[in-house]
C-alpha cells in the first residue's frame, strides 16, 4: 500500500490497491482495533472540527480507516453527517493537494505521496473539459461550461453564478485559485456518492458501538433539531457580532456573510425575514442576497446548508468575544441550543415580534 494511497484514499488508485491487496473488511473491523479507531477519529473531526483528524504514520492503518470511516457514516446515515463527512474530506485533500503543488523543496522521500494538477484532472475525467489559456490578462483556465454548473451548484458565491461569468464559445473562464476549489468540489462529491449504504449484519455489529458514539456527538451538536426562536440575547458571540454588524449597514465578507445566514435560516427566519435585516447595507441587492439565502436554506439548492463549526469560525477570524460556555462548545448551535435550554420562559420573547410591532406602529 502506497503513501500516496493513504493520503488520498478517495482516488481510483487506492481502492484499487485495497481490492488488490483483498482486504476483507469484516475480518479488518474485527481484529484491526486502530483502523477502527482512526476511522471513528475521520468521522468526529469532520463533525467537529470540519476535516478528518491528524493522519496516522501507519500508512496501512490510514488507508482503511476510510472505507471503514465510510461504515461508520453509513450506519449513522444522517444527512447532515454524510454532508459533513464529504466536505471534510474534501477540505483535508484541498489542503494536500495545494501543498503539493507549491511543494518546491529538494529533499523528498523516495516514494512520492503528492499529486500533480494533471493526475486530478485525469482522475475525475476532466483533461479533456479543462484547458490552459495563454493569452495576456485573461484567466488561467476555460472550462466546459457543462462540466462547470455541477461543479460549482454548491458553491453559494455570487462569483460562482454563471451569469457573472464571461461565458464563450461554452466555457467558463476561471482562474488557477477557482479551477482547484472546483477540484475540491469533485473530491467531496466522489466522496459523498454512495452514501450511506448498506452494511452487512456481521459489520454493522461489530461498529454498533463506534456509531452509537458518533451519534451521541451528533445529538450533543443537536444539529438536526428544529427550532424557531430567534432571541439574539442569547446567541453565541460570533453570531451576535454579527448580526450588529448586519445591523449597522457593515459590508461582510462572504464567510462571514454566509455563517450568519446559515445561523439565521437554522434557528427558524424565513428568506423575507433575513433579506429584510440586509436592507440597511448601502450595496444591498435584493435579488442576489435571496438568491443566496435559498440558496443556503435548500430551497434553489440540493442541500441545506449548516452554520460552520467553531474551528472553521476561528479559521475565518469570526470567532470574537468568546465567552465561558464557547470554551465548551464545538458549534454555534449548541451553544445557542443550550442558552434556550437554560434561559427562563419569560426571557424567550421572539425578536421577530418585536419587529413586527414596530413596523406596524410605523
Amino acid at each position: 500500500m502506497k503513501r500516496l494511497h493513504a493520503r488520498y484514499p478517495f482516488l481510483e488508485g487506492a481502492r484499487e490497491a485495497v481490492a488488490t491487496e483483498a482486504v476483507d473488511l469484516a475480518t479488518v473491523v474485527e481484529q484491526d482495533e486502530a483502523v477502527v479507531d482512526r476511522a471513528r477519529e475521520r468521522v468526529l473531526a469532520a463533525i467537529e472540527d470540519g476535516d478528518v483528524g491528524q493522519p496516522s504514520r501507519d500508512t496501512r492503518i490510514e488507508l482503511l480507516s476510510y472505507p471503514v470511516a465510510r461504515v461508520l457514516v453509513s450506519l449513522v446515515a444522517e444527512r447532515v453527517l454524510i454532508r459533513r463527512y464529504a466536505r471534510a474530506e474534501a477540505e483535508t485533500a484541498f489542503d494536500r493537494f495545494t501543498a503539493d503543488f507549491t511543494d518546491t523543496t529538494e529533499l523528498k522521500s523516495v516514494e512520492s505521496t503528492g499529486v500533480s494538477l494533471e493526475t486530478l484532472l485525469s482522475e475525475f475525467d476532466l483533461e479533456n473539459a479543462v484547458r490552459p489559456v495563454e493569452e495576456e490578462g485573461s484567466a488561467d483556465y476555460r472550462i466546459d461550461v457543462g462540466t462547470y454548473l455541477p461543479l460549482a451548484g454548491d458553491l453559494w458565491e455570487d462569483e460562482w453564478r454563471l451569469v457573472n461569468r464571461a461565458l464563450a464559445d461554452g466555457e467558463v473562464p476561471v482562474t488557477e485559485a477557482e479551477l482547484l476549489t472546483l477540484v475540491r468540489e469533485a473530491v467531496r462529491t466522489r466522496v459523498e456518492d454512495g452514501l450511506p449504504f448498506d452494511v452487512p449484519d456481521p459489520i454493522a455489529t461489530v461498529l454498533e458501538d463506534d456509531a452509537e458514539e458518533i451519534r451521541e456527538v451528533l445529538a450533543d451538536l443537536d444539529l438536526t433539531r428544529e427550532i424557531d426562536t430567534v432571541v439574539p440575547d442569547l446567541f453565541p458571540p460570533c453570531m451576535k457580532a454579527l448580526l450588529d454588524d448586519i445591523q449597522k449597514g457593515e459590508h461582510l465578507p462572504h464567510h462571514s456573510r454566509f455563517a450568519i445566514t446559515a445561523f439565521l435560516t437554522s434557528i427558524g427566519m424565513d428568506t423575507d425575514e433575513i433579506v429584510d435585516l440586509y436592507r440597511v447595507n448601502s450595496s444591498f441587492g435584493e435579488e442576489m442576497t435571496r438568491y443566496q439565502t435559498d440558496h443556503i436554506r435548500g430551497d434553489s439548492s440540493p442541500t441545506e446548508y449548516s452554520p460552520p463549526s467553531c474551528a472553521t469560525m476561528q479559521s475565518y477570524g469570526d470567532c470574537v468575544n468568546k465567552d465561558d460556555l464557547c470554551e465548551r462548545i464545538p458549534h454555534p448551535m449548541a451553544y445557542y441550543e443550550n442558552r434556550l435550554d437554560d434561559a427562563d420562559e419569560d426571557d424567550l420573547e421572539d425578536w421577530r415580534e418585536g419587529r413586527a410591532e414596530a413596523s406596524e406602529s410605523d
